[in-house]
């Protein structure tokens, strides 16, 4: 009996520690990624208004070129909203819609995660002027982890997993606008 006693508050002290250490843990992230477009910054944001475009660039439109697409809408106004549906795990059930937008300067978006996990997270785009032919685009996203999962924070880089989506796609974008 002492020995079963004794594994069950071992068990409990294991089970007790990530949920202590996750206490004061992190529960929002946030990543950005940024490129210089060899193009005039109307004609940038003209083309990062419209959620249909992020086929062309996102690296998560292209992981499953297959997946279920359907609009609500009007592309590149406040409102619209583009919603996908994949077979594949990493890019999953969700949708997006465009919450803001400051003419020729930002667009903000809000994604909505449904499977495999839920999650309602912003990203936003931005595009300042350099000089007349080039422009900075920015690709921002943010997110947050509820207790206890945030301890899985401890274990994944975000700034890796995400920044490296959004530095595919920005460099993605930067050809295909460099190139018409």
């Amino acid at each position: 009996m002492k020995i079963v006693k004794k594994i069950l508050i071992a068990l409990a002290i294991i089970i007790a520690i990530p949920l202590i250490m996750a206490l004061f843990i992190k529960k929002d992230y946030a990543v950005q990624r940024e490129v210089i477009v060899d193009k005039p910054k109307q004609e940038v944001f003209d083309y990062i208004k419209y959620l249909k475009n992020q086929d062309n660039y996102s690296k998560w439109n292209k992981i499953d070129p297959h997946m279920k697409k359907s609009y609500k809408g009007t592309d590149g106004t406040v409102g619209f909203t583009a919603r996908w549906e994949s077979s594949k795990k990493d890019v999953g059930w969700g949708e997006q819609e465009i919450k803001k937008i400051t003419e020729g300067e930002r667009i903000d978006f809000e994604l909505r995660f449904i499977k495999p996990f839920e999650a309602i997270e912003p990203a936003y785009m931005t595009t300042e002027t350099i000089n007349e032919n080039q422009t900075k685009v920015v690709w921002g996203f943010s997110g947050h982890i509820n207790y206890p999962m945030n301890f899985m924070l401890l274990f994944m880089d975000m700034e890796e997993m995400i920044g490296g989506d959004l530095e595919t796609g920005l460099r993605d974008l930067k050809a295909i606008l460099e190139q018409q």
